[in-house]
């Protein structure tokens, strides 16, 4: 805020200047402590930080299911994480990675358009040896790769996808899918130098191995989708599937819990002297029950459904007849008060 002179502060700093005890070029104005962006038209911003965070929450999920499959098929300590979440130029990408590598170019159905999955030389080769019995310590040298050992990467970067669409189910259903796989980065123009892409860098150890594997999305792949990235809707859609998968997951369970199942022909009170006077050839007066009547189907103590007894090959058996709760209650009641004694 400025601060305003009273009259005599204003004389005092006359009074000074002209004694010469102090000098004009003293009074300079205070610098301008305001914080100035540069902002570079030649590579606008694309992606607001919030979306860069949410891609950055994705792939953290990515990054547990990578560490956990790759862990699983070679056998060995693999850790993935990520590094950083970055927007530049798609030339700058190109720039920044080595020759030869391992390019792979990803068909990102249903969006449009393609991505690339970059995995440092020495995680190929790395992986590479330990796949073919080595103790995965990979090889120094650097060259392209041959028609095995990149056969034995499609397998690799195929299971990758698997866990990218996994990690992407609450933004869209993507079904990544491998298109071929390139050495020299200069022949992979999937789009133009100048166009913007998000680059997510993993951190890659495979034993004692470590490199980087990036993955990089060209902002017009991923536009159709870019207001789902906001946080609000992801941490709904994770809220919403993680309600239905533990619903899945009950059903599941439930479906292999064994229940006893019962048909009921009626019921009576009998005092145990009765019942240890009983004969062959006794007969025993049901309540509320006539020759004819549907039985009752029991679900451990809950009557269930109406059947009717038979018998299958030489087996006894019951055949169902209707459901219970469609009758009603009172119903029911009604229909089993309306039996005889036999």
């Amino acid at each position: 805020m400025t601060e305003v002179l009273s009259q005599d502060e204003i004389d005092q700093l006359l009074t000074a200047i002209n004694a010469g005890d102090t000098e004009p070029e003293d009074f300079r104005p205070a610098a301008d402590s305001r914080k100035i962006k540069i902002y570079d038209f030649k590579r606008p911003d694309k992606f607001s930080k919030e979306q860069i965070r949410t891609v950055s929450i994705m792939h953290e999920t990515f990054a547990r299911l990578t560490t956990t499959s790759l862990s699983a098929q070679l056998r060995s300590m693999v850790h993935v994480h990520v590094a950083s979440v970055d927007q530049l130029t798609y030339e700058e990408f190109i720039r920044s990675i080595p020759t030869p590598t391992t390019l792979a170019i990803i068909n990102m159905d249903p969006l449009k358009g393609n991505a690339i999955l970059e995995i440092d030389p020495a995680i190929t080769f790395s992986i590479i040896d330990r796949l073919f019995g080595g103790t995965g310590e990979g090889t120094k040298s650097q060259h392209e790769l041959t028609d095995i050992e990149q056969s034995v990467m499609e397998g690799i970067i195929v299971r990758i996808l698997g866990n990218m669409r996994e990690a992407w189910t609450t933004v869209i259903d993507l079904r990544p899918r491998l298109g071929q796989i390139d050495t020299n980065p200069q022949f992979a123009q999937i789009v133009p130098p100048t166009e913007m892409v998000v680059l997510v860098t993993l951190e890659t150890k495979v034993g004692d191995v470590e490199g980087m594997m990036n993955f990089c999305i060209p902002y017009l792949t991923i536009e159709p989708i870019i207001g789902k990235l906001s946080a609000q809707f992801w941490y709904s859609s994770v809220r919403r599937n993680a309600t239905t998968e533990n619903l899945n997951v009950l059903k599941d369970k439930l479906a292999t819990v064994d229940v006893n199942v019962t048909a009921e022909i009626g019921k009576i009170n009998v005092p145990v002297r009765d019942v240890l006077a009983l004969q062959i050839g006794d007969v025993i007066r049901l309540y509320n029950t006539r020759i004819g009547d549907p039985y009752s189907l029991n679900i451990g103590s809950r009557k269930k459904f109406l059947c009717r007894p038979g018998i299958i090959g030489k087996k006894m058996a019951v055949q169902i007849t209707q459901k219970i709760d469609e009758l009603g209650q009172d119903e029911f009641e009604e229909l089993a008060s309306e039996g005889d004694e036999l």
